[in-house]
């Protein structure tokens, strides 16, 4: 199975939604490299960025399924890598 490494940069607006992000994050957890999160008290948002080695349809559907929560602004970037995932 054909993998790629992507970055998801993840904008919380409502931190009452943040389980919810934790949940989906945690779902797909086999295909994360790394997570780092950013309280930005003074504006009252969050920032998290995910990075992830997955198969293209896992990437489109955590972003899909991040995307749709309410207060969440999220946008990926995909690398030019692709690799064979081992099994």
């Amino acid at each position: 199975m054909e993998t790629r490494v992507a970055v998801m940069s993840i904008i919380l607006e409502d931190s009452a939604r943040a389980e919810e992000i934790n949940t989906i994050l945690h779902t797909y957890g086999r295909y994360i490299i790394g997570r780092m999160g950013i309280p930005y008290r003074q504006k009252n948002i969050h920032i998290i960025s995910v990075a992830v080695d997955a198969p293209q349809d896992a990437i489109s559907a955590m972003a899909g399924r991040l995307g749709r929560i309410p207060g969440v602004n999220i946008k990926t970037a995909y690398s030019n890598f692709t690799s064979c995932a081992e099994e």
